[in-house]
């Protein structure tokens, strides 16, 4: 079967979660959490590799991500996932992230690649 979106994101894969910063408004005297100027650098980069579609993919689908880290640092890859379908989301290449959508992750992997960090990602329509 072929996938029905086919796409590189040439830049190191980095996670959301672990990525957060804690930061203190001075007016309100209120903690809040927000993402690190690194996972903001690699949406925005990212956002420059998402298709373009006309209308946002709104039935269910399996996504098959290849991460190619840089380094051997320990990653957890739900969490290179949730990164991913954070953006195809916020770039408008699926309507939502939620299990109607994205169905199943099946195919997903992470290996190393010094020289070529990338996340090569394949969407296929989801059939049980």
């Amino acid at each position: 079967m072929n996938p029905i979106i086919k796409f590189t994101i040439k830049e190191n894969p980095v996670t959301k979660k672990n990525s957060q910063q804690i930061f203190f408004n001075k007016k309100t005297h209120r903690s809040f959490i927000t993402q690190s100027e690194r996972y903001k650098n690699y949406e925005a980069i990212a956002c420059n590799y998402i298709p373009r579609v006309d209308t946002p993919i709104d039935y269910p689908v399996r996504v098959k991500a290849t991460y190619y880290r840089k380094t051997k640092h320990l990653v957890d890859l739900n969490n290179l996932n949730q990164a991913l379908h954070d953006i195809m989301k916020k770039y408008g290449l699926l309507k939502d992230d939620n299990y109607t959508i994205v169905a199943s992750v099946d195919g997903t992997r992470c290996y190393i690649d010094h020289d070529n960090p990338r996340t090569e990602v394949e969407i296929y329509h989801f059939t049980k």
